[in-house]
């Protein structure tokens, strides 16, 4: 029997294909601008300075200062320049960390977006910003933070790098892992997540082999698209919550955390949920956690977070942070439990 359930619609325009990153200056006049910064990193500053001189006169500048985590202080230079520049939308182009500034942004002056995402992290379809700020990150939602529109152009994955390429699209799957217990889980994100983990299955081995395999790139940026969805219209719970607090407060990178303690998050809650996890041990085989685990040491991924730059004496910080405010979980959330995650996350082992 169906369950009952709400889904609230797709407000965000896409445009999925090869060479789609063409039509940016025509999806920024459609929201009716003129004059739109263009947010990236510094490593990406001249994909963004390329993007703005095609952009011509609806370019209102650059601002390269883009950084993991989303910093306010970085966020409060951005929209200084902003202001300067006279810009009435943004468009940003890279990772994570870009679209976390662009949703900063428009969310403090209710400028549109357009996102292009060069990886598979999926935030841009959420109404998700997480921010750092004294130490900690905090999370908040918002319609305001949504992006208007979201340009998903294939070409701009064929040289993203084979470690960023897996840990971002471990990163995506572990949205799609907590939509599955999500309370306010729907079957529309849920038939998407099943197939984007399929996606991620098939395509990830193949660009293994071939980074620039270009159907395996089509079907690895579809994945993260449906999980950056599931992302958007669900709640977050533990494994969420850790990633915040082990970037936020131990500076640890975006999408290798998530990579690491995904399996391990998975495997926590797996008792409670094992059935709404099915979909997962299901596409990789065994138990969801440790089926999890087994694909990430098979493509190449970082298992501990000790390579990470944490240090063991962390961990008790770490757990005391977690556990301080903790997100609603399907399984109750302990000190030692999450010290024992955190352990194994930390050692690499792979999870009971």
């Amino acid at each position: 029997m169906t369950r009952p359930f709400v889904f609230p619609g797709l407000t965000t325009r896409v445009v999925f294909g090869h060479g789609t990153l063409a039509q940016v200056p025509d999806e920024v006049a459609r929201l009716g601008h003129s004059r739109a910064l263009v947010l990236s990193t510094p490593h990406q500053e001249a994909e963004a300075q390329a993007l703005a001189a095609r952009l011509g006169d609806k370019a209102a500048g650059v601002f390269a200062g883009a950084a993991m985590h989303t910093p306010v202080e970085v966020t409060d230079q951005a929209i200084a320049a902003f202001r300067a520049a006279g810009a009435d939308c943004v468009v940003s182009l890279g990772g994570g960390s870009t679209t976390g500034l662009g949703k900063a942004i428009a969310v403090r002056t209710g400028a549109d977006q357009v996102v292009v995402p060069t990886t598979y992290a999926g935030s841009e379809m959420t109404d998700i910003l997480g921010e750092t700020a004294g130490g900690e990150k905090t999370t908040r939602r918002d319609p305001a933070i949504r992006p208007e529109v979201v340009v998903y152009d294939v070409n701009l994955t064929l040289t993203l790098p084979i470690a960023l390429t897996v840990t971002s699209a471990l990163n995506a799957i572990a949205h799609a892992m907590e939509g599955f217990y999500a309370p306010d889980r729907h079957p529309v994100t849920e038939a998407l997540s099943r197939e984007a983990m399929l996606a991620f299955r098939n395509a990830l081995p193949a660009l293994a082999k071939d980074p620039q395999d270009r159907d395996a790139r089509a079907k690895a940026l579809f994945a993260a698209w449906g999980c950056s969805l599931t992302l958007g219209h669900v709640t977050m719970a533990l494994h969420h919550k850790l990633a915040h607090v082990l970037g936020g407060s131990f500076g640890l990178p975006h999408a290798e955390t998530h990579a690491v303690l995904l399996p391990h998050t998975t495997a926590y809650n797996e008792p409670a949920v094992g059935d709404l996890l099915q979909p997962i041990a299901d596409t990789f085989g065994g138990t969801a956690g440790a089926g999890l685990w087994r694909f990430a040491k098979s493509v190449g991924a970082p298992l501990r977070l000790a390579d990470l730059g944490l240090t063991e004496t962390d961990l008790d910080r770490a757990t005391e942070i977690a556990t301080k405010n903790p997100y609603a979980n399907p399984r109750p959330i302990s000190r030692e439990g999450i010290r024992h995650l955190l352990q194994q996350a930390y050692d690499g082992t792979c999870p009971a």
